[in-house]
């Protein structure tokens, strides 16, 4: 059974967003709404036949029987204020903003464990890029005492968004390290690079340990990178584990699908292939 899926945030991610479930076996884009009439999301969605709206959480809420899963492209502040609406309504939602107030969810990662979680938060797309290298560094020693993600994405990739909640990104990506990697202390950077031609999505972490395993850390940071590359195909590693003494650097690549943004975007396009990549393991278990 295809589970019904509601859009609102009709920016670049929300479009991919919509391409990426018309692509999917096991959803169906039911709305798809926002709060200009004529934004380019809803001038793209109406070409593919797609019902929309300008009336966002409004028209949603008028027709909350009308689907089962909501993804919430706005912003950090404007999910805050949609949540209520949709908890009232018990539906579930995923929330593509920094804002923190759901269950922080990496697919690869935690996944199985938040089947009965209503509200489930994708962190960023730093977070989503990083945590999967952080979450094998930790199963590769005994303790991370600190690490820190540096993440650069072309300028043309960063929307109004990303720009808005620069500080809503680096606290709450800053969060998920400490709690999925136990770290004592953990730092996230976030460069917005204008070069032309437009640079692809690029993360190096570095991480403070004790007792590095460099077997466990090679054959773990090999395994996370193919699971990864289950649903964005376009992540692969660009600087192999480099271990000097007590500390670990290394660097992934992102590169998107080109489903709707340039295959340049891959911060957008890991994000969205985590939101569709966690719907469609929710497509029989909707709470």
């Amino acid at each position: 059974m295809l589970r019904k899926v509601a859009i609102i945030g009709t920016g670049s991610i929300g479009i991919d967003l919509m391409y990426k479930t018309i692509k999917s076996k096991k959803l169906n884009l039911s709305f798809f709404v926002g709060r200009r009439v004529d934004s380019p999301g809803i001038q793209e969605a109406n070409k593919n036949g797609i019902i929309t709206s300008s009336q966002g959480v409004d028209f949603l809420e008028k027709h909350i029987n009308d689907f089962d899963i909501v993804f919430d492209a706005t912003s950090a502040d404007a999910h805050v204020e949609n949540d209520k609406i949709f908890k009232k309504y018990n539906k579930l939602i995923i929330d593509l903003t920094p804002a923190k107030i759901g269950e922080l969810c990496v697919p690869v990662i935690n996944i199985n464990s938040l089947k009965q979680s209503r509200n489930i938060n994708l962190i960023t797309c730093g977070g989503q890029a990083s945590l999967p290298l952080a979450y094998a560094i930790k199963k590769s020693c005994e303790e991370i005492e600190y690490i820190e993600v540096i993440s650069s994405i072309s300028s043309d990739s960063a929307g109004i968004a990303t720009r808005k909640n620069l500080d809503e990104y680096i606290t709450t990506t800053e969060f998920a390290l400490k709690k999925f990697t136990n770290s004592k202390s953990a730092k996230a950077i976030l460069n917005i690079n204008p070069a032309m031609p437009q640079v692809c999505m690029q993360t190096t972490l570095y991480a403070h340990c004790k007792k590095i395993n460099n077997d466990a850390l090679k054959k773990n940071i090999s395994a996370i990178i193919n699971m990864v590359k289950q649903y964005v195909p376009g992540y692969q590693l660009a600087l192999e584990p480099i271990v000097q003494l007590d500390k670990i650097t290394l660097a992934v690549q992102v590169y998107g699908s080109g489903d709707y943004l340039p295959k340049h975007a891959g911060n957008l396009d890991i994000i969205n292939s985590a939101a569709i990549s966690i719907a469609e393991s929710r497509s029989t278990n909707i709470v």
